[in-house]
């Protein structure tokens, strides 16, 4: 296997010995097999964070990590071929750590590195199990976990080198120094903040689509266009319409401009055709004339997290649903984006922003508890911006009116997270609403103005 760079530069070549686990039976070879990892959106907020503070961001790499795993139970493989002990040929090898392959490899390590980290006296975060925590105040370290990939960040540079020591005293480590690559996302780090792009991953995107070198679009999708699953447009292939669209869905980890465009035509992946097809194909035009475009994190100490939520009314014109748009930001660092489909009808609009804003309580309150862990501090109340004053006041009166009495009990969680101050509901004027851009198709002005405000531009190389 060739390791690349973000440039596509082959970095290593890997050669390694792998167990059969697909022959493995469930019960049998292994009971569990769940490993935490670290969530983009987890990482993302390190990331502004850490820009806010001026902190620096390194990354560690375990070589080989999963033979680091102790095996819980008994397991045994064949003598790989060209390695059986003469005299020993009718053996088989019992293994006591892990291989490569075996379907429980990725929970053995994780509870070894889990184990070593707590040695080390960090703390795991009770918000997000793959990041850990050590120290206070000028001393606090923080490192985040993706299998072996280890994101590390903190105020002190000298708490930083020794952690690297420490943990190339237990592992054998690659010190990857600053952060530059991870996860298919560019990171790059300056005096005036950090960026994340994903310039490689998109044009891979469009040289697999056929479109390398077509012509760009200034919007991912035209305005008021509506799609229909029961189109009567001739049938495309769908594993190629599949294949196209996830990998898009990826490239929204770093692109809150795509949200929308891209959870649009995910929800016509059953039976796509050429009207669908050609949806797609204006959005990857959008990021044809887009490639290196990113998120800027810039510095700003003590920054507040600030959420925007909002929804159309009926978009879908299948089942006439709605669509929650929802972004958040650390002090103007654009943090999480949300655009997806909600789960019921709502009647007005009313009821489909307060629906909106119930999901933004829910992502707000667990950005602002892993936030908390990650300064060391007590959780706050974060303020929740919406354009929709019937919203606000459903949300802050505990009434029940023939317009909000069938509303489903879920959505009145924002209700009691106002009562317990943990978010502060502030209305906004409809040109001030952000989350805007992850409801609805725009026209180009609005789009590329609502671009802006969420700090997505080119970040890249030219």
């Amino acid at each position: 296997k060739t390791k690349k760079d973000a440039t596509g530069v082959i970095t290593k070549h890997k050669a390694r010995l792998v167990a059969k686990g697909y022959v493995q039976q469930q019960g049998v070879d292994f009971d569990e097999v769940f490993a935490p990892v670290a969530r983009l959106e987890s990482v993302r907020l390190l990331l502004a964070h850490a820009a806010s503070e001026g902190w620096a961001v390194h990354h560690m790499d375990v070589k080989s990590a999963f033979l680091n795993g102790k095996l819980q139970e008994q397991v045994y493989v064949e003598q790989p071929p060209g390695f059986v002990l003469r005299g020993h040929e009718n053996k088989i090898l019992h293994l006591v750590k892990a291989l490569y392959g075996l379907r429980q490899a990725p929970r053995a390590w994780y509870a070894e590195l889990d184990s070593s980290l707590i040695e080390l006296g960090f703390q795991r975060s009770t918000s997000e199990h793959a990041v850990y925590l050590r120290g206070v105040g000028d001393h606090r370290l923080v490192v985040g976990v993706y299998v072996d990939d280890l994101v590390i960040t903190g105020a002190n540079g000298d708490d930083i080198t020794t952690f690297k020591e420490e943990m190339k005293a237990k592992f054998q480590m690659s010190d990857l120094g600053l952060l530059h690559y991870y996860l298919g996302l560019e990171v790059t780090q300056s005096e005036a903040g950090i960026t994340i792009c994903q310039g490689a991953y998109a044009a891979k995107i469009l040289e697999t689509a056929g479109l390398t070198g077509c012509n760009a679009s200034h919007t991912p999708m035209e305005p008021r266009l509506k799609l229909s699953k029961q189109s009567t447009a001739p049938a495309v292939d769908p594993t190629k319409y599949r294949s196209i669209v996830g990998s898009l869905r990826y490239l929204v980890n770093s692109r809150p401009d795509l949200a929308y465009s891209v959870g649009y035509v995910s929800r016509f992946m059953e039976n796509p055709t050429t009207e669908h097809l050609a949806a797609v194909k204006r959005v990857l035009r959008y990021v044809a004339g887009t490639l290196q475009f990113g998120c800027c994190y810039r510095r700003k100490k003590g920054a507040q997290l600030v959420g925007y939520s909002d929804s159309d009314l009926a978009g879908d014109i299948d089942t006439r649903k709605s669509t929650t748009g929802v972004v958040f930001f650390l002090g103007g660092n654009l943090v999480t984006w949300q655009a997806q489909k909600q789960r019921v009808v709502a009647l007005s609009s009313c009821e489909a922003e307060y629906i909106a804003a119930a999901t933004a309580a829910c992502q707000g309150v667990w950005l602002t508890r892993l936030l908390a862990e990650i300064k060391g501090k007590e959780a706050g109340a974060f303020a929740l911006k919406i354009d929709n004053q019937s919203a606000v006041a459903l949300s802050r009166n505990p009434v029940f009116h023939d317009r909000s009495k069938h509303i489903d009990v879920k959505y009145h969680y924002i209700r009691e997270c106002i009562e317990e101050n943990r978010v502060q509901v502030q209305s906004i004027g409809t040109l001030e609403q952000l989350a805007d851009i992850c409801t609805k198709a725009l026209g180009r002005e609005r789009f590329c103005e609502l671009r802006s405000k969420l700090g997505v531009r080119h970040v890249g190389k030219a």
